[in-house]
């Protein structure tokens, strides 16, 4: 339910908040009409970010499978040698050798498959991170905005924008990061990094406040690009990592009210960040 909810949010701020923006700063007639005006650089631009969230996906879940792997084979060879040195029983090289290769292929057997439940770990811990860089992308983007505002009424209504995007993509990146059960270091690591991005964001919109212009060639550009590409590994990791790999799951398939609880709680989370949209 919980996870449901977090991808209704993710999924909500994706297509509802930041690409839309991206399209705006992107197709501004303030930017040159070549190239700006004659090619769809915002769809393109989450297309190929989203492609390099899938890349990075399967990547990183190769390589700590690959990890795994390794250190059960290490693990492994120790327990054969310790075994092989403790046996007093041994007639001969012979039997001593038949011995130790049948513990070996025993252990071969059993560590080299990764679990369910290690893999389902494993993958809780890649979604929350591959997901924290995409939200904090747009969180430093919010505090910049922000920062640089220089007019009481945008800086108002910023400002409450600001804090409900923050709560809602909280409780999803919350919810992520408890599925992972990270250790009490890591978790707080990541809760720092969320709560710090935009306020340093907006620290930094401060800082060139009095050179920024909204409307100015680098600052459509670089915020253009910048929400593009968060879109993309939000919009991806809410549909693939979050959705599709729950709702096609047997358990959720075999179970009706389940099913509709998760329903529920998806169109919940992208109702909350589509009404949402109405101020920001």
């Amino acid at each position: 339910m919980i996870k449901a909810f977090a991808a209704g949010v993710i999924l909500g701020t994706g297509f509802i908040h930041i690409l839309p923006d991206a399209f705006d700063h992107l197709a501004s007639p303030c930017l040159p009409n070549s190239p700006w005006g004659k090619f769809p650089f915002a769809g393109f631009i989450a297309m190929s970010c989203a492609i390099g969230a899938l890349m990075l996906d399967t990547f990183a879940t190769s390589f700590y499978t690959k990890m795994h792997f390794n250190k059960q084979k290490t693990k492994q060879v120790m327990d054969v040698e310790t075994h092989s040195h403790s046996d007093d029983h041994v007639v001969d090289d012979h039997a001593g050798h038949v011995h130790v290769h049948a513990h070996a292929t025993d252990g071969h057997a059993h560590g080299s498959v990764l679990s369910s439940q290690e893999y389902q770990l494993m993958r809780h811990r890649i979604i929350s991170q591959v997901l924290e860089l995409g939200i904090i992308v747009h969180s430093v983007i919010i505090g910049l905005s922000l920062g640089a505002s220089q007019h009481i009424s945008t800086i108002k209504s910023l400002l409450a924008a600001l804090s409900f995007h923050q709560f809602f993509e909280g409780m999803g990146l919350g919810g992520c990061i408890s599925q992972a059960k990270y250790k009490s270091l890591a978790t707080a690591i990541m809760a720092i990094f969320f709560s710090l991005t935009t306020p340093v964001g907006i620290a930094i919109g401060i800082g060139i406040s009095k050179i920024y212009r909204e409307e100015s060639t680098t600052s459509l550009i670089v915020e253009g690009v910048l929400n593009s590409c968060s879109a993309g590994i939000l919009i991806y990791m809410a549909l693939v990592d979050l959705l599709a790999a729950d709702f096609m799951n047997p358990r959720m398939q075999s179970n009706l009210r389940l099913q509709l609880g998760a329903n529920v709680s998806l169109l919940l989370g992208a109702g909350c960040m589509s009404f949402l949209a109405i101020w920001a």
